[in-house]
């Protein structure tokens, strides 16, 4: 019986991520594979309109979004704190003095533009390329 239920749960496991990933235009897919070779644990899900791959990048955590055609639209990429800029860094410093700080990423549009995110207390701020605060 034991083993039934787990081919089952296994059965239908694979189909569900079959079917997400077929659902994912091969454009995605191809571009994925040619911008980011060494990409491990590729997973692909739709996200208004668009579609998203997070994998890790050697070593470090990634997500990308694409249009359909396969065009980057956003690239977000886990970094250190000590990868923010200095202002962003001294907002935090003077605002949120021994909070945990537990994700920051650098975000980078389809035009080059870059962002910084850092996630405190659930919530996440959003900082220009020089450290200024954009979102509260």
């Amino acid at each position: 019986m034991k083993k039934t239920i787990l081919l089952g749960i296994m059965g239908l496991s694979a189909l569900t991520g079959f079917s997400q990933t077929k659902e994912i235009p091969e454009a995605v897919k191809a571009k994925i594979t040619q911008t980011y070779p060494k990409a491990e644990k590729v997973k692909f899900e739709k996200e208004k309109g668009n579609f998203e791959a997070g994998f890790k990048n050697e070593g470090k955590e990634m997500s990308v979004v694409l249009d359909a055609k396969g065009n980057i639209l956003e690239t977000e990429t886990d970094i250190n704190f000590s990868g923010l800029p200095k202002e962003a860094k001294q907002y935090i410093a003077e605002h949120f003095k021994g909070k945990k700080i537990k994700e920051t990423a650098e975000i980078t549009d389809a035009q080059g533009k870059k962002k910084f995110e850092v996630e405190i207390g659930g919530k996440d701020y959003l900082f220009d390329e020089s450290g200024k605060l954009l979102k509260n």
